[in-house]
Formats: structure tokens, sequence, C-alpha cells
């Protein structure tokens, strides 16, 4: 089974890449998404373990409702509210919410 990490942008897609050490698929909704569309989006990854990180915005908040309610089975990792969004959020702070959710992670 393959691991994939849903976000919300290309930034905090490209923040996350370089802190894994295990092939990961990662996922942009591209900001606000229908429940259709996320579905659509997420289907090819139906069989992944999915895990979320969103901005700890009103966007990231409707994001991860709508993740809740169309997906519930997910794993939803919170960025602490100071840091606000996913790409201004520091590397071990990221680090350690991607240990919690059971990712390999580079050493450094």
């Amino acid at each position: 089974m393959g691991k994939c990490i849903v976000v919300e942008g290309r930034a905090d897609k490209m923040r996350l890449i370089p802190l894994l050490a295990e092939e990961v698929t990662i996922i942009c909704t591209n900001g606000t998404i229908s429940e259709v569309n996320l579905i659509e989006l997420l289907e090819d990854y139906e069989h992944y373990e999915i895990v979320t990180m969103f901005d700890a915005d009103k966007n990231g908040e409707k994001l991860r409702k709508l993740m809740n309610r169309a997906f519930p089975e997910v794993t939803q990792l919170i960025i602490p509210r100071e840091y606000v969004e996913v790409e201004k959020t520091p590397k071990l702070i990221l680090r350690n919410l991607l240990i919690q959710a059971k990712f390999l992670i580079k050493e450094g």
C-alpha cells in the first residue's frame, strides 16, 4: 500500500518533499475544492494510506471538514496555529508531524 499526503498548494508540496525519506505521493488541492472534485482527485489513491496537511486558516478548516465528510478514515495532521501556513512552518515541526504519522524522514 502506498502513502499519500494531500496539501493545498505547490509551495506546501515543495516544503515537504525534501523532508521525506520514502516514496510518497503528494497531491495538491490547489485551494478550495468541491466534494465531487476532491473525490475525483483522490479516486486513484483510495487504497493508499492518506494523510492531510492543510493550513491553519479558514480555507484549511474548510478542507479538513470536507475530508472528514468524504474520507473520514484519513489522518489529518494539524500544524500549530501560530505558523498558519504549511510552507511557513519550521522544518522541525513538520518533521515531528510526519514522524508521528509514521513517515520516514531524512536526517538533518
